[in-house]
């Protein structure tokens, strides 16, 4: 395989590109060795061309079989990148793992595991919607839902992400805390160096970077085994005492802000769009999800890590010391879980524990700021890549720079209540998730858009109740903030009804295949089911899809799903003035 970086040669290449404002899409036509060659649309021209990853690059017309196993490996290889780097445990991920463990030992561990596959499911279904369309996530629901859908959908993503762009900085002010950097100067020379990667047009270098503050993070993984290796007795008891504890009264809102900082709406905006600007096509899917397995199993090894390092080392502290001041020695923020380790274990573990935190601030940074920079692209059709350097993509790398620098400056505010604002940021991703998911789905069943890519049943169902979970976890979390004296088997109840009304709707309007179920998929590149055409099949050109026919069904989930959102989001409000006045 080779390794040179050819966006060069591309004849659409951002260096042979004119202007790429929507309607200026390109269709891929040709053949290589009898092969044909994928078409497909695209907003960006910079879109099209070879594969080029951290690790290696594949020739647009390389669509021979992978017949021996060292040519899978390499176009593995070409390939890997989104799927991984969309899974990194940034900021929030870990002190919400770090304060689970510190503050309830063992008991949410169980948690880690469920979320696996939901985060599977979820960005499988983004992966495979942007191989085979060439589109970005932001783009296709502006298409098929409507331009006042799409702008709610891009309006919640700009919020949230400002305010998750916050906590990404909060962790490098408070990584770079620990070996007495101050935030003065921490806060700014990252913000430039995270520009400074994305802004020189170069998508290779921008992911080895990502991949050396992947390196990082991984950290956590020794730091965890040394850790149970020098308390093995201690963490043994911690083990079978928190099995015997039930969660504190809090404890929905925070197992619904890990989920948010697991499955976050950001990602699915993120994995889609970078797979297209990666130029990864519907022939390379299989390979795309294998990346997204092993970023899987870097998340569950990472955020178990950190979980059972703070279990073992510092629960002990936060049970001794609850009793005394109120807090005690419960988790207060990264910075200060890091000296922790460090008095408790010794100063090696508090320096890797700062390490992690740092790096996963750095990349988490990064593709937030990214899947912001992508939404705004698609939605108004300028130049979004990161093939392009700073004078061919202004927007672009503008809109990066602007999230940059507004979440540098509210991090600079002295006197914030660092924990407190990761924990509630976290809420509200878990809050807007349902929304994003059940759109995901929706999309995943268009055959105008997927044709034979679409959802099969069992996803359907899968999908439905996972987004059924989210609701209900989301609901109990209002019900406990308009009653707190509601009792456990009314909220019990409550949960059940509503998790089998969302599923069986879910599941309804998902089963119809979607607003293009009558679209004749003979206009894309390969019409059938077979292997060979489904490896060849793309999105045909949005402009030629028409308008999806309306459904009173979908319109009124959607008008739902809005409702529960706002509803939702004030009553996220009101308990984080109750915390913020109890903190």
């Amino acid at each position: 395989m080779p390794t040179r970086d050819s966006a060069s040669h591309d004849p659409a290449s951002p260096r042979a590109a004119g202007s790429s404002r929507l309607g200026d899409g390109v269709i891929v036509r040709g053949s290589f060795g009898g092969q044909p060659v994928e078409r497909r649309t695209v907003l960006d021209r910079a879109h099209r061309g070879d594969v080029v990853g951290a690790w290696g690059t594949i020739p647009l017309v390389d669509t021979g079989p992978r017949t021996s196993g060292w040519r899978r490996l390499a176009t593995f290889a070409a390939v890997l990148g989104p799927g991984v780097i969309v899974m990194v445990n940034d900021a929030g991920g870990l002190s919400l793992y770090a304060q689970a463990g510190q503050d309830r030992g063992y008991r949410l561990l169980w948690l880690v595991i469920l979320l696996a596959p939901v985060l599977f499911v979820n960005q499988e279904m983004v992966a495979r919607l942007g191989a085979v369309t060439g589109v970005g996530h932001a783009r296709l629901i502006f298409e098929r839902f409507g331009r006042l859908w799409g702008r709610f959908a891009l309006a919640d993503l700009l919020v949230l992400n400002a305010l998750t762009l916050v906590t990404e900085f909060i962790g490098i002010a408070l990584g770079c805390g620990y070996f007495g950097i101050s935030r003065l100067v921490s806060v700014p020379l990252a913000a430039m160096a995270l520009v400074g990667v994305t802004a020189r047009g170069s998508f290779r270098h921008w992911e080895r970077a990502m991949f050396a503050a992947l390196l990082g993070t991984l950290a956590v993984v020794p730091l965890a085994l040394l850790v149970q290796a020098h308390h093995p007795a201690l963490a043994a008891a911690h083990l079978a005492a928190t099995r015997r504890r039930p969660l504190p009264t809090r404890g929905v809102l925070f197992v619904v802000a890990m989920i948010g900082t697991t499955v976050s709406p950001w990602q699915l905006f993120f994995q889609q769009s970078n797979v297209v600007d990666k130029r990864v096509t519907s022939r390379w899917v299989r390979y795309a999800r294998a990346d997204i397995a092993v970023g899987t199993l870097l998340f569950v090894a990472g955020a178990a890590a950190a979980l059972a390092t703070c279990a073992a080392a510092l629960h002990h502290v936060a049970g001794a010391g609850a009793g005394a001041g109120g807090r005690g020695g419960g988790f207060v923020d990264a910075e200060h879980t890091a000296a922790s380790l460090g008095s408790a274990v010794g100063a090696w573990a508090g320096v890797l524990f700062a390490v992690v935190v740092l790096s996963g601030s750095l990349l988490g940074a990064a593709a937030v700021a990214l899947s912001t920079s992508y939404a705004i692209g698609d939605a108004s059709g300028l130049r979004h890549s990161l093939h392009r350097p700073w004078r061919q993509a202004r927007a672009f790398h503008g809109s990066f720079l602007a999230m940059i620098v507004f979440a540098a400056a509210v991090v600079m505010i002295p006197g914030l209540p660092l924990g407190l604002l990761t924990l509630l940021v976290n809420v509200l991703a878990g809050v807007l998730l349902p929304s994003a998911t059940v759109f995901l789905v929706l999309l995943c069943n268009d055959r105008a858009v997927l044709g034979p890519w679409t959802n099969p049943p069992w996803l359907n169902v899968l999908a439905a109740v996972i987004v059924g979970m989210l609701i209900v976890l989301s609901a109990q979390l209002v019900l406990t903030t308009l009653f707190p004296g509601l009792g456990v088997p009314v909220q019990v109840t409550v949960a059940l009804v509503g998790l089998a009304g969302v599923v069986g709707a879910t599941s309804a309007l998902a089963w119809v295949r979607g607003p293009g179920c009558g679209a004749d998929l003979s206009v894309g590149h390969g019409a059938g089911r077979s292997g060979e055409d489904r490896a060849t099949w793309t999105m045909p050109p949005l402009e030629t899809l028409g308008q999806p026919p309306r459904s009173r069904g979908r319109r009124a989930i959607v008008l739902v799903l809005r409702l529960y959102v706002l509803l939702a989001l004030i009553l996220v409000v009101i308990k984080g003035m109750r915390l913020l006045l109890c903190f």
